[in-house]
């Protein structure tokens, strides 16, 4: 069993940044595709970044790409989702999420889902 427990969410004006954490228990990690999803209110999970096992291979949305940066550290059991260049539809519910080695662009492939952090852009 892994639980994962993200942080890192709050309130940012348009143009700024912020970083989630999304720690996972376990011993395992190392052999866990990592990835971030995010739902904003009325909408379905939106896949936004992932990364594999060893961090070699690593994948955004069009969306985020070149603003956000996804990475891992095995040792910490730990993957980061570094947010810049914010935007009021960035707005929505980061979830993190794990499964054996290799990720996935659909919510439901994953194995364990964390919780939740809300990440609000204002205008």
């Amino acid at each position: 069993q892994v639980q994962l427990v993200e942080s890192g969410g709050g309130l940012v004006q348009a143009g700024g940044s912020l970083r989630l954490s999304c720690a996972a228990s376990g011993r395992t990690f190392s052999t866990y595709a990592m990835a971030w999803f995010r739902q904003a209110p009325g909408k379905e999970h939106e896949f936004v970044a992932a990364i594999n096992w060893s961090g070699g291979n690593i994948y955004y949305a069009d969306s985020v790409k070149g603003r956000f940066t996804i990475s891992r550290d095995n040792a910490k059991n730990t993957v980061y989702l570094q947010m810049n260049s914010l935007k009021p539809e960035d707005t929505a519910v980061y979830y993190c999420a794990a499964r054996d080695y290799v990720w996935r662009l659909s919510w439901a492939e994953y194995t364990y889902w964390g919780q939740g952090t809300q990440v609000t852009v204002s205008s």
